[in-house]
Formats: structure tokens, sequence, C-alpha cells
């Protein structure tokens, strides 16, 4: 990279002469300097691996008069590698002992070292960033500076560098959600989103962004290429929900700041107020006052949650209890066999209970579960976390109480992934149903069931364990039906017209009212009243496994099973389970090899090493000593002629010859006081010409090998001669 050496300088901690005196041979001892444990220290935590460091700075002062800004946090004198001798463990009581293995864990910024060779005053100047900065200026007609209090310029870095985290996570496969990994996108995207908004732009921003990150790294980083549709979408989604979130709330956010004449505390009220009424969750009221050097009574805040979480409990008693009561005059239709989504009316609201006219929302019954989603009343979105139908009424329990907006038009939305999810296992339960019967016998009847995205379970009676092979048979059954691509038919006929109908299954459990609704999957394998979801073909349903099968109770059998998407998880979850025992058994390989190698150089005799040569001959006072070993191992040959090496002592030169698997390998080695004059390395390119082989190494040791096997008493008995040519 062609980097001036005068502007390195290394640091090492401050008792690592060893390293101290490496950085020796290639800089001058003004420019390497030795800190302390908060900076050439390194440690994974309280407790574990850990050891001192050594760091690569580089100096940008004109001058390059960084020495004295080294390790003091200044853009001027940057580091740019850091190598950790990883040689310690750090134990509960803080004291440190030596690790049995140790290694390096060395590395080097990449945007950093690309500044540098760039010549950049900081790392979003390079031409890793500075392509989505222009954008951003194009987008926002706002003029990016380097200033680092400039509001514009620090939004601009901000959303550059958000926007590449965002992309590729959700490329690897994460999403947004509420919980985990998920909701730490969604952190990341509501504060790019923030800064967006910053620069004046009210519109969703961030997804506008994907096709510039794309041609910067999508040659190298190609999921992004690959799934740029899905980073797209899924970016712009959550852009548009959040934007609509913080419209409505930062207005009451402003109030909030003015009320508090100088207190610099947003009192716990004022921040539950922000979530319940406005949508803003805590962690963003948080975000916005430490940006303007407030805080959050976060306890007070905790205590209005439980104090609501108790409200919601006591309500949702009562409410039911009123419901049971009192039969509420209303009437919801049901589209959701149609309909993911729609506009819909509010009948009824009390706390966070909402009747609509009309809901794509399935209310839990036949085992399926209840869908969840979202109803956006005013602009701002409720989770609906649960559905439950009381009499001809379809009650919505939503995140947190709604507003008594009787008569509003709302917008009802169904988790749609989930929906399908669920759908792909409702029908697989009843192609199950059948292949069940058809494997164990007719008196398997369904004694219970749960319809949920992630899983299937399938409760039935049965007087003993289902076997491993009349489960694959089940398998296969169920399999081959969704391969068939069959349609899956609706329809609807009197409960008195198919009572005596023997091919009609009844779910266990379920009320049936005079009309009822036959879900057929072919009609000679297939028919069952259900009130539930389904797709509509077999073959959306992906593939179906059963995971377990076990008795839940006397005569009565429980399998549970996935489909689609569960199949594939289920898939990769085992094919890291087997790689991670592949990898196991690759380390114990690997220590069962380590140590056969240890015990054979433990076989050694030191002290019977020189005995067993074949002869010692001398000459002019020089020691030439020769030995033959079986053994097939270079790494134990080495050990071999290192230990000769030491028995010599001086005035020696060694010769170890191996014959193994028609090869020959030979190790030379000559004492410190000769090897100057009659290197190792010379010994044995010699020595290895006479077997047709070739060799080298250093001038203490040097191994060689050749395949002319029958050359082997030559080249023992022409050995001397070699020596005493080399001393000629």
């Amino acid at each position: 990279w062609g980097l001036p050496v005068v502007r390195l300088h290394a640091t090492v901690y401050k008792t690592d002469d060893e390293a101290y005196d490496i950085w020796r041979k290639y800089l001058p001892e003004d420019r390497i300097q030795r800190f302390d444990e908060k900076d050439n220290f390194w440690e994974m935590g309280e407790t574990g691996p850990c050891g001192p460091c050594s760091e690569i700075h580089f100096d940008r002062t004109p001058d390059k008069s960084g020495a004295n800004l080294v390790n003091k946090g200044t853009q001027d004198v940057i580091e740019i590698w850091n190598l950790v001798f990883i040689q310690y463990n750090r134990q509960a009581d803080a004291t440190i002992v030596p690790l049995e293995e140790k290694h390096v864990d060395t590395g080097m910024g990449f945007e950093r070292i690309t500044a540098v060779i760039q010549g950049v005053a900081s790392n979003y100047e390079t031409d890793i960033f500075m392509p989505l900065i222009k954008k951003i200026e194009e987008i926002s007609q706002k003029k990016y500076t380097l200033s680092l209090s400039d509001a514009d310029s620090i939004a601009m870095r901000v959303i550059a560098d958000h926007i590449r985290a965002l992309a590729f996570a959700i490329a690897d496969g994460a999403l947004p959600s509420n919980e985990g990994r998920g909701y730490v996108l969604r952190r990341i995207l509501r504060r790019g989103a923030r800064f967006s908004r910053n620069l004046g732009l009210k519109e969703p921003t961030l997804y506008k962004l994907v096709p510039t990150l794309i041609e910067i790294m999508g040659d190298y980083f190609i999921e992004l290429k690959n799934n740029s549709e899905l980073v797209t979408k899924v970016i712009k989604s959550e852009e548009e929900s959040f934007l609509q979130t913080l419209e409505n709330g930062i207005e009451r956010f402003n109030v909030i700041v003015e009320k508090l004449n100088g207190n610099k505390v947003i009192s716990g009220e004022e921040a539950f107020l922000l979530y319940d009424s406005y949508g803003f969750p805590l962690d963003l009221t948080e975000l916005i006052a430490r940006e303007i050097g407030l805080t959050v009574d976060k306890s007070g805040f905790e205590a209005r949650m439980e104090e609501q979480r108790e409200r919601s409990r006591k309500a949702r008693k009562e409410f039911a209890e009123d419901v049971e009561k009192l039969d509420l005059p209303y009437e919801t239709i049901f589209i959701g066999y149609e309909h993911f989504e729609s506009e819909t009316k509010i009948l009824y609201a009390k706390d966070n209970y909402v009747v609509l006219d009309k809901t794509p929302f399935y209310a839990e019954s036949g085992g399926q579960v209840s869908d969840t989603g979202t109803i956006i009343i005013a602009s701002i979105n409720y989770e609906v976390i649960d559905v439950k139908k009381y009499g001809n009424a379809i009650v919505h329990i939503c995140d947190r109480n709604v507003e008594s907006l009787i008569g509003q038009i709302v917008f009802a939305k169904v988790d749609k992934v989930r929906r399908l999810d669920t759908m792909r296992n409702h029908s697989a339960t009843h192609l199950l149903h059948e292949a069940l019967r058809q494997v164990l016998g007719n008196h398997v009847k369904q004694a219970g069931s749960l319809v949920a995205p992630d899983y299937l379970r399938f409760d039935f009676n049965h007087f003993e364990k289902v076997s491993d092979e009349q489960i694959k048979q089940i398998e296969r059954i169920v399999n081959r039906k969704i391969l068939e691509n069959i349609p899956v038919q609706i329809g609807y006929s009197s409960l008195d017209a198919i009572t005596n109908n023997s091919k009609i299954k009844m779910f266990f459990g379920d009320k049936y009212g005079q009309e009822v609704r036959v879900v057929t999957m072919d009609p000679d394998f297939s028919i069952e009243l259900c009130g539930g979801t389904h797709v509509k073909t077999t073959s959306e349903i992906g593939l179906f496994k059963i995971i377990s099968e076990s008795s839940i109770a006397a005569g009565i059998r429980r399998v549970e099973a996935i489909t689609g998407f569960g199949v594939e998880e289920y898939i990769k979850e085992l094919e890291y389970n087997i790689a991670s025992r592949n990898h196991l058994i690759e380390e114990l390989n690997a220590k069962i090899k380590k140590f056969e190698k240890e015990l054979l150089k433990a076989k050694v005799n030191r002290n019977d090493l020189l005995d067993n040569t074949n002869e010692i001959i001398k000459i002019s006072n020089i020691k030439i000593a020769i030995k033959q070993t079986d053994c097939d191992d270079l790494d134990v040959l080495r050990s071999y002629a290192d230990q000769l090496r030491n028995n010599l002592s001086t005035k020696g030169i060694g010769l170890i010859v191996s014959q193994t698997n028609e090869k020959i390998h030979i190790a030379c080695v000559v004492t410190d006081d000769l090897k100057d004059s009659i290197p190792a390395g010379k010994l044995v390119s010699e020595a290895a010409k006479i077997i047709g082989g070739a060799g080298g190494g250093k001038p203490h040791l040097a191994t060689a090998g050749g395949k002319d096997i029958s050359k082997l008493p030559e080249l023992i008995s022409k050995f001397p001669e070699i020596v005493k040519s080399m001393l000629n």
C-alpha cells in the first residue's frame, strides 16, 4: 500500500519487553511507546481470555509530530491495527493464570485504512460512504460539509451508516420486530428515519439509498443484490409506519419539554402518555430526550405500565363477564376468508377492546389460534394481540387502551405472514387426520388440536406408540397429497344433510350451527366440517414433517408437526447440529493426533539417542552422528534431530534418516559453533542429491526428501565425505 514508515507508531503493554524488542527491528525507539491496562491490555469481560496487545497507529499530522498524540483519541493519530496476545485467563477472583493454548487475535479496521490510503480526514469521506452521502444530498437538497457541528452533515453521516447496518442485516435474513435482534434493527431504522426527518424529509427516504449501497457493495456482498427487493420493501414499510407515529408524537414531546421549565427529567407519567396515546416506545422518548440533554424517569414509566396492565386484566375479566351477561347487540361480519385487510367501522370500544362491523381477523376457534395484526385508528397503530368471539360480535383485544370513537372509519390489517403459516398448518392437519386413519386404523378419532403459525398439534385415540416406520408412512401419505396440488374446495350444507355421511369428519369440541362449512381435499381422501382458514391448493403447504410423537393420557397419543418454512428452519437446525457434531469430531481427532505425537516424542530417550546411532565418526575433531528411524512424521523427525543436536552439544553434526512409504526423509543438524561455517541447509542439499531429491532449511536444522530408496546405503556411507569436502 506504500504507507510511509515514518508515519507509523507502535504501542506495547508496559511490561511487554518481547513485543518492544521485536518492534525495534523496524522502528526507532521514539516511535515505540508503552501504555498501561487502559490502552494496551485487552479483556473479553470481567472474566475469561485476556492479554496484552500491541497496536499500530498512523500519524496524519502535517509535520509528522504525532508521537504525543498516540492513544489520545484524536483523528490526527489513529489506530489502524491491533494484535492481542491471548495468553491469560482472568478468573472470578480477578487473578490471571496462563492459558494452556495461546494465540494472537489480529485485525485491521477496513474503513480506517481506506481513509488513510485515500488521504481523507474521516471514514465518511472515503469511496465507501461518499456515494451514499451524495445521494442523500441529492434527495434532501442540503449540502454536506466536513464540519463536526453542522446538524445536516451529522444527519447525513448517521443515515449513511445506518442504511448499511439495516440492509446487510435484512439481506442476511433478519427482520425488524418487537423483540430480540428484530427490535435492535427496528431501533436502528427509527434512528435513521429520525435523522432523515431532521433534514426536512417527511417522506420515507432510507429505502431510496438501497440501490446506491448495492452499487458500492453488491459485487462483494452478493446477498444485497439477491435480496434487493425484499430489503427495499421492508425498509420502506417500516419507515412509513414509523414516520406516522413520529409525526403524531413529536408535537406532544415538544409541549412536554416546554413545560419542564429548566427541569432535566421527563416524568414517567409524561413518557407513558407518549407511549399510550401517541405510540412512542420508551426507548424512542429516551433517545430524543438524550439528544437535548434530558433524561426520563424510567421507574415512573414502568409503574404506570404496571398500573395499566392491572387495569387491563381487571377490565378483561369484567368485559368478558359483561359480554356473557349482556349479550352485546353487535354483529361482526368475518371477511378473513377472502381478505387480509380492510377499511371498517368501530361499533364498540371500551378500554383495550374493540368491536368492528366487519373484520379480516380470525377469532380463535376449532383449534386454530387467533390472528394478530394492527388496527389503525386516527393514524395511530394499535397492535391486536388476541381476538375472541362473543355471540355475534368479534372482539379485538389491543395492546393498550383505545379511544372510544364509535362510528370512526378505521383500517384493520392481519399479520399476513403469520396467518399464511397458520393456514398451511391447518390444511396439513386435515391431511394428517386421514393419514393416521389409513396407517393406524379407522378407530383413530380426533381428541383435540392446536393450529398455530409455527407448528400444529393433533391428539387422537390410539392404544400404543406410533412406530418410526408408521411415522414415515404417515409423512409419505401427507406429502404425496401435498405434491398432488389438490384444490381445497369450500362448500356449505345443512347439518342434517351430511350427518349420516361417513366420509365427513367432524372435529372434536366444535359447535356446529344448522348451516355448516365443508372443507374438501380430494373427495376420496379428506372431507371435514371446519370454520378455519385454509390454503387454496395443497401444494401451498410446501412440505410436512412430524417432529414428535408422545402419550398425553391413557389411550391418547399426540403428534406435533411442522410445514412450509417451519420445515426449512428445521432442516437448517439439523444441518447446524450435524456440522457442529462433525466439527467436534474433527477437533477430537486433531487432539488425538496431537496426543499421539506428544506420546511418540515422549518415548524418545534423550540420553540414549546417541547410543542408538549407527556410529559416531570423527573428522578433524568434529563428531558426525548418523541415525536411522522408521518415523513417518516430519514434526517428530525434527524433534529427534533437535534432541540429537542437544546431545552433540559442541563440534557436532547429525543426520537422521527415515524410510517410509517408498520415500526417504532426512534431517540434518549442526551445533551452534559450526552452523556458520558448515550450515545444515547446504549439507542436506548435497545429501539429498544422492537419493534424487532436494531440501533446505536453517543453518542449525534442515530437512530434505527423496524417492530413490535404493541409494539409502550410499547416502549413509557418503555423508561423512560430504562433511569433509565442505571442511576442505
